[in-house]
């Protein structure tokens, strides 16, 4: 892509209602977490109820890059994505504190995920999932962009 190609790819800023309508439709993005010196993103599927995105965060083995840094976080990021062209796509980015989903809220989280999330057949069959987590991201604050032709 030439610089010419780059400043014409700019986009315009969604509305509140069409950064909700892209996290509920998308379904999956990326997660970042950071511990202050270390960031790391991983791909993930979410469901999104207008307030809070839900996320399983799996563990394969003994150890878990992600699990460890989730402690450690104090505001994670999701990207979500969809692109066909270079002036058809759409991008939001959410962030806000990550919290257990408490109890009482599971069934409607996971109600939220058989709604909006996608689940990519990712898990390897030479490594067992040795554990999970439920989660919620609090959204605080999204903003999200779309390419010129998309509607």
């Amino acid at each position: 892509m030439s610089d010419d190609d780059v400043s014409t790819v700019k986009g315009v800023e969604m509305t509140g209602d069409q950064v909700d309508r892209t996290l509920r439709e998308l379904g999956h993005g990326t997660l970042s977490l950071s511990d202050g010196g270390e960031s790391y993103g991983v791909p993930i599927s979410f469901g999104y109820d207008g307030e809070r995105v839900f996320l399983t965060l799996l563990r394969f083995g003994e150890e878990s890059r992600k699990l460890s840094l989730l402690e450690q976080t104090e505001t994670a990021t999701l990207t979500a994505y969809e692109t066909t062209s270079k002036f058809d796509w759409r991008s939001v980015i959410a962030s806000g504190p990550l919290f257990d989903v408490a109890e009482e809220d599971v069934e409607h989280m996971e109600e939220t995920m058989d709604d909006n999330a996608w689940f990519p057949t990712i898990f390897p069959p030479s490594e067992p999932i040795t554990g999970s987590r439920r989660v919620e991201l609090r959204v605080e604050h999204a903003t999200g962009r779309k390419g010129e032709e998309y509607d």
